[in-house]
């Protein structure tokens, strides 16, 4: 579509320039001495709107030779050409239309075109053609660019999600194949136990379904998917496993990313609560600080030698959406010591508007 006649506000600008270099040029026939005000515009704004409209072609010629595919001489022949042919077709229609006036008006107030002025009137839509050619070529160079950054936004944009649907689908499987041997050691000493269990896991993974396509959630929801996660894991590990949640009461209405905070609490479990003979306590602390919401996760673990420390594959992943997410607006440190595990995370505070 041509980038003036399919915009109603650009298409009234452009035959504001139009009427206005039309009265430029009466302008000028009349310091010249050529002819009164009164025919000079009369002749001029009617010419210079055919002039415009004729020199709107020149985008279809732009068109036709796409800069990527576009010979120099090529271009010089077809621009020199379509210039050419412009400047003697206004020329002809400054002639015509000269003499339908002098026809209608008094012969002492007419134009008469000599040969001097029939070469200022074909050079200037010579020119006006050209400059209307490298107008347009440049418009369109810069619309392929506005189109390639739009193409590259989506593809980066697409890259981002099938990266994050990748990372979000990393669960460790170990927790669904150890909650379903329990609940099978469970039926024979302890079926309500089982029973407890097997509903405790139904929650979590739908809950988990509801939660998994969406790109943001709440904190609270988020804390809610580790409640049901956590009721599973403390019928495997009784009393050998305990939880604290300290959370502001201004942070639960943050939006973060979903399972987040539910693999490092499995972390914590299976490379450090699991090792330990008198089990312990995962502490999550939540708070927000001017537009900055920070979580940590704290956990007991074995000894600086322990080998059950994990390959950190969990850590980078998540490392790797907060950058798909925020890019480098987001923070994940983590430092383990003798007997603990600290994780830290600081993201911009997003607020749920839905509440």
């Amino acid at each position: 579509m041509h980038p003036i006649l399919s915009d109603f506000r650009r298409f009234l600008l452009y035959i504001v320039a139009c009427l206005l270099m039309g009265a430029g040029i009466a302008r000028l026939l009349v310091v010249a001495g050529l002819t009164t005000m009164s025919y000079a515009l009369l002749l001029s704004l009617p010419l210079v709107l055919l002039g415009g409209f004729l020199a709107s072609s020149a985008y279809f010629v732009c068109r036709s030779l796409p800069i990527a595919h576009r010979r120099m001489a090529t271009a010089v022949l077809v621009f020199g050409s379509a210039s050419l042919i412009s400047g003697l077709i206004w020329l002809g229609i400054c002639h015509g239309w000269n003499k339908v006036l002098m026809f209608l008006m008094e012969d002492g107030i007419a134009l008469q075109i000599t040969s001097h002025l029939s070469v200022l009137f074909f050079l200037a839509g010579f020119a006006l053609y050209l400059l209307a050619l490298l107008a347009f070529d440049l418009y369109i160079a810069f619309d392929n660019m506005r189109e390639a950054e739009r193409r590259e936004a989506a593809s980066r944009l697409l890259a981002r999600d099938a990266e994050l649907q990748v990372l979000r689908s990393q669960i460790d499987p170990h927790f669904l194949f150890n909650s379903l041997n329990s609940i099978s050691a469970l039926t024979a000493i302890d079926p309500a136990g089982a029973r407890g269990m097997t509903i405790a896991l139904a929650d979590f993974f739908r809950q988990t379904l509801s939660v998994a396509e969406k790109e943001k959630i709440s904190l609270n929801d988020e804390l809610r998917l580790c409640e049901n996660f956590l009721a599973v894991e403390k019928i495997r590990f009784g009393k050998k496993l305990g939880s604290t949640f300290n959370v502001s009461p201004d942070a639960g209405q943050a939006l973060i990313p979903p399972m987040i905070l539910q693999p490092l609490l499995e972390n914590a479990i299976k490379h450090g609560i699991r090792n330990l003979p008198q089990g312990g306590v995962i502490t999550v602390t939540v708070f927000r600080r001017d537009q900055w919401l920070h979580i940590s996760v704290q956990n007991p673990v074995g000894s600086a030698g322990s080998n059950s420390t994990g390959n950190g594959l969990g850590l980078h992943n998540l490392r790797q959406r907060f950058a798909a997410i925020y890019a480098e607006q987001a923070r994940v440190t983590w430092q383990k010591t003798e007997n603990e595990f600290l994780l830290e995370m600081a993201l911009p505070y997003e607020q749920d508007r839905q509440t």
